[in-house]
């Protein structure tokens, strides 16, 4: 038999299926991660996911860190070089609101604070996060008390948008009311 003549598989790599594992968080859990799933999702063995990984646990931690570096690497990285404090909250805001899978995974690991994974990471990313609000509210004039109070506030705005629209559907806002909305959050929170 020729085996030129056999379809060429596809090789995957360990991002392939770490962005998949991602894919998967953010629509279904990480309850719902599972190596086999992810395989047919892929069209692939399960013997592909083993050159990768040894276990499950070791695709989520990959995962998990791929998607922790892509809001320090992405976001925040890119958002510290801007010099104009007064312009960086805006723009972080802004950027932040149209990131949609990144919101999508972020809430489902909400729903996962009792996975033993997932709880680290949460943690790293929180603190990262409020370190960045709490220096850019402070850079943008705000003294060191006001700053961390408005980065909580910042936060929480967050956390509890996703909570509402991810875990219960609500707000139900179209396009221009969600850019209304971002607007709105940033005459808010942002000094003047």
């Amino acid at each position: 038999m020729n085996v030129s003549s056999k379809p060429e598989r596809t090789r995957l790599s360990a991002e392939d299926w770490e962005l998949a594992a991602l894919h998967l968080i953010a629509e279904q859990g990480v309850g719902a991660l599972a190596v086999e799933a992810l395989a047919r999702q892929l069209g692939v063995t399960k013997g592909s996911f083993y050159w990768h990984f040894r276990t499950r646990e070791a695709l989520l931690n990959a995962a998990l860190e791929r998607w922790e570096q892509y809001g320090e690497r992405e976001v925040i990285s890119q958002i510290e070089q801007i010099a104009d404090p007064r312009k960086r909250l805006p723009e972080l805001f802004r950027r932040v609101a149209h990131e949609l899978q990144p919101h999508r995974v972020y809430a489902s690991l909400l729903k996962a604070l009792d996975h033993p994974q997932v709880v680290p990471v949460m943690a790293r990313v929180s603190q990262r996060r409020m370190e960045f609000l709490t220096t850019a509210y402070r850079e943008a004039g705000l003294p060191p008390p006001q700053a961390l109070n408005r980065a909580r506030l910042t936060y929480a705005a967050y956390v509890g948008f996703l909570q509402l629209n991810f875990t219960l559907g609500l707000p139900r806002l179209n396009h221009e009311e969600f850019d209304a909305y971002v607007e709105h959050m940033i005459a808010t929170l942002i000094p003047a």
